[in-house]
């Protein structure tokens, strides 16, 4: 996800709702035999593949992620200029914001991975009869599972993807088993950029903190729905509403941390702040819904384990 300024992060979540481990493996270079096994073509919606793509172009950090951690990494071509994991997937200045078809024409992909129809590109690229399989910001984890799975089913790594998804489920489960029970659920803000744009429960990444048992500050904020799950909250709305943790996703692109928080007017009295609660996330992996949210939820987690049950 871009992290060119805060303003425009937190706009491209308002209108677009989200463009969200260990887990998270590097393919080997040989095709496994799982892959050898593909038979083709293979059909996922409306999309056949006549045969295995073996030029892939991933417009979508989240999709890079995906297939390198299904096995597909030696077929994908290019990604896009904000794919930035692994660290040896094959970066270019392609952009998933403004999407050019003649320049992603120009890689010869056999398939495009892309997250947002942005600029048409998918009517475009259908036209230069180049295959195109979306995915969409996820809103749950099911969602996530289903399009590594479909990857996989179109990269010819079902197995591998099986894996991933059911490594990822098992994962999370045994995270969340090992939580305490509390009689008072505690209370949370999750900040996307300093405007204090947030997210609220309905979104991938608020589902996220709802398995943790936690509360939503953000939800009120938007409980018409108007504002897509990413309201954008007043200092006063949040000072008033006295979270027990902060949780900054803005902490790479915008340096903010538990020092620039007590700094601002009115949030040095925050229980979040005195408790010593204020958790910088990665921004990247808090901005994707691929297998590293695993991690994602295992630092949530072990931030809430620290408070006394």
């Amino acid at each position: 996800m871009n992290r060119r300024t805060p303003r425009l992060f937190a706009a491209t979540l308002a209108v677009a709702a989200l463009a969200l481990g260990a887990c998270a493996e590097k393919a080997d270079d040989k095709p496994s035999a799982g892959t050898a096994a593909a038979t083709y073509p293979v059909t996922v919606g409306a999309l056949t593949l006549d045969k295995r793509p073996e030029k892939i172009v991933a417009l979508s950090p989240t999709a890079t992620e995906m297939l390198f951690a299904i096995g597909a990494g030696p077929q994908v071509a290019a990604v896009d200029d904000q794919s930035n994991y692994p660290a040896d997937a094959p970066k270019t200045d392609l952009s998933a914001f403004q999407p050019n078809a003649e320049a992603i024409a120009g890689k010869n992909p056999d398939l495009v991975v892309l997250s947002d129809d942005r600029n048409k590109i998918v009517d475009q690229l259908t036209k230069l009869k180049i295959p195109v399989y979306r995915t969409p910001a996820a809103t749950t984890l099911d969602d996530s599972y289903r399009q590594i799975t479909e990857l996989g089913t179109l990269t010819g790594h079902a197995d591998q993807a099986a894996d991933v998804a059911t490594r990822m489920k098992g994962d999370i489960a045994k995270l969340v088993k090992d939580l305490p029970q509390r009689a008072e659920k505690l209370t949370y803000f999750h900040e996307l950029g300093p405007e204090l744009y947030s997210a609220t429960s309905k979104t991938f990444i608020g589902s996220l903190y709802s398995q943790v048992g936690l509360t939503n500050i953000a939800d009120p904020a938007d409980a018409d729905g108007k504002s897509a799950g990413y309201p954008q909250l007043s200092q006063e709305f949040i000072v008033k509403a006295d979270p027990d943790f902060v949780f900054l996703a803005d902490a790479k692109c915008c340096q903010q941390n538990a020092d620039t928080v007590k700094a601002r007017s009115g949030w040095a009295g925050l229980t979040a702040v005195k408790n010593n609660q204020v958790v910088a996330l990665d921004d990247d992996i808090a901005s994707r819904w691929g297998p590293r949210v695993v991690d994602l939820l295992r630092v949530i987690i072990d931030a809430v384990a620290k408070v006394p049950a």
